[in-house]
């Protein structure tokens, strides 16, 4: 089976000097980066991608998105994408390194913002007409920031790059009434530490029980939370979190599907194989023949 592979930041930045940031259009982008975009591919760094023009498919993490003017994408390090993209597609795209962000803002981490810190939330926002107009300025102001060789540019990016990402949190906080008000804010904090500790330990442990231990609240308590946030309950939460990972490793692994259950936390195979097939619609095998097909 071929692996998925992995690309670093440094691919892309043609002798820059900010080897933690990279700015381009789209086309552009498309044309350095053919030989490695070709593929479904995973990243080391997050991904932000917004489409002016043009049509097509955006994969990720085995969610099929459509791509039209006005769609913004977010990507964190880890993610398997691919994309399938109109001749005519038009738009901007920038990479950053928690650490570039981390120089001004010490105690935000990007996985903070819904979009990049949290599984169960898409991976796009469709602007409208006003929204797109708006963004595509602030790109603009990005990409002539990141040509120059102005003082405190990198301050000037953070700062562009922070609007963009406030905004969309905003965006995402009308489609998700969950984050309107000061009590649901508390939920979705209580929901990005859990999600932060399922991270941790996903492979060894299954039990919603464990989950809220570690979080000083009742496993009642946790369900409520899941399920005012993301509408799922926390067992969903932690089962969909296994798969997802069972998925990557069954398109990147040269394993058998045995070895791949066991390093999942399942002893039995045929166990693996349903809570595949319940979570996912198909079985491991079934999986590995559409996307290798």
């Amino acid at each position: 089976m071929d692996s998925i592979s992995v690309l670093n930041i440094d691919l892309f930045q043609k002798g820059k000097n900010t080897s933690d940031f990279y700015f381009s259009t789209v086309q552009n982008h498309l044309i350095v980066g053919h030989r490695h975009l070709e593929k479904a591919h995973r990243h080391d760094f997050y991904a932000s991608i917004l489409f002016t023009k043009g049509s097509g498919v955006h994969e990720i993490d085995f969610q099929k998105y459509d791509v039209s003017a006005g769609s913004l994408f977010f990507m964190s390090p880890g993610q398997i994408h691919s994309w399938e993209l109109s001749k005519d597609i038009e738009g901007y795209l920038f990479f950053c390194l928690q650490d570039f962000y981390e120089m001004h803002y010490v105690n935000q981490k990007l996985r903070n913002f819904p979009f990049f810190g949290s599984v169960n939330f898409p991976r796009k926002l469709q602007l409208n007409k006003d929204e797109l107009k708006e963004n595509i300025t602030l790109m603009q102001q990005l990409q002539k920031e990141y040509q120059s060789q102005n003082v405190m540019k990198d301050g000037l990016m953070l700062s562009l790059m922070s609007q963009i990402f406030i905004l969309s949190t905003r965006q995402f906080s009308k489609d998700f009434d969950t984050l309107a008000s000061s009590a649901s804010l508390s939920y979705f904090k209580h929901y990005q530490e859990f999600e932060t500790v399922v991270e941790q330990y996903f492979t060894n442990e299954k039990s919603i029980t464990f989950y809220a231990s570690l979080l000083n609240i009742t496993s009642k308590h946790l369900n409520r939370i899941t399920q005012t946030v993301v509408h799922k309950t926390a067992t969903d939460v932690i089962t969909e979190r296994v798969i997802l990972e069972a998925k990557r490793m069954l398109m990147y692994l040269d394993e058998s599907l045995g070895e791949i259950a066991f390093r999942l936390g399942y002893e039995e195979y045929s166990y693996f194989v349903r809570v595949f097939r319940k979570t996912s619609g198909m079985t491991p095998t079934q999986f590995i023949k559409m996307y290798k097909s």
